[in-house]
């Protein structure tokens, strides 16, 4: 069997145990060798991140560092325009050739927006997509994207070894947990320990980050 290789993407500001959980939870039903965390340089669909791209890729190692198989990858921070998905996927398949089986991790609200992506239909030339769907998810999916689900989709992701072109859905533990929400703790001084790593929280302590 080829190598397995899951993607995991964001602005990570901060990266929390939703995140690392969502990464842990996909490489084992997967079987992957290991999970990359992509941290984001310039988000074309979302504002400013509150800490800096070097900020935000410290933390990610940071989190990293709890062990398993995860990887850091910086390649969105080395470009001097926004990120684009799809040409992280083409430099990553440039990199590990076309045999390794690649899994792009996203969740069910980011898949119903893919019409929106730059070069989306490009995406499934170049890597299988995991949808991780959660409890509470109400999101009417475009019509397009329901042709998709119905060509693509995989229904025993166990026995899925394919290097790219399928939709795995996966149901995943449900945490209420979210970047948005760690930012208004800090910012109305409240702690939000137990949402994400120590080391993490002890490094936006130190730095002074997203406070009022």
């Amino acid at each position: 069997m080829s190598r397995r290789i899951g993607l995991l993407g964001g602005t990570f500001d901060p990266i929390h145990f939703g995140h690392l959980r969502s990464a842990l939870e996909v490489g084992e039903l997967l079987g992957l060798d290991e999970v990359r965390l992509v941290p984001s340089a310039r988000p074309p669909h979302r504002s400013l991140p509150g800490a800096s791209a070097r900020q935000r890729l410290n933390m990610v190692r940071l989190a990293a560092e709890a062990g398993g198989n995860l990887v850091v990858d910086d390649r969105e921070l080395l470009r001097d325009r926004p990120s684009y998905t799809v040409e992280t996927l083409e430099s990553l398949r440039a990199e590990i050739g076309d045999d390794v089986a690649l899994f792009m991790i996203m969740g069910w609200d980011a898949f119903c927006g893919l019409p929106s992506w730059h070069r989306w239909e490009s995406l499934l030339d170049l890597a299988s997509l995991v949808v991780l769907q959660r409890p509470d998810y109400d999101l009417e999916v475009p019509e397009v994207l329901k042709d998709l689900l119905a060509a693509r989709s995989v229904t025993d992701p166990g026995q899925s070894y394919a290097s790219h072109g399928e939709i795995v859905c996966l149901a995943q533990t449900p945490l209420a947990i979210s970047a948005t929400h760690i930012r208004a703790l800090l910012g109305e001084g409240r702690s939000p320990r137990f949402l994400l790593p120590d080391a993490v929280l002890n490094y936006i302590e130190i730095n002074g980050l997203y406070q009022p």
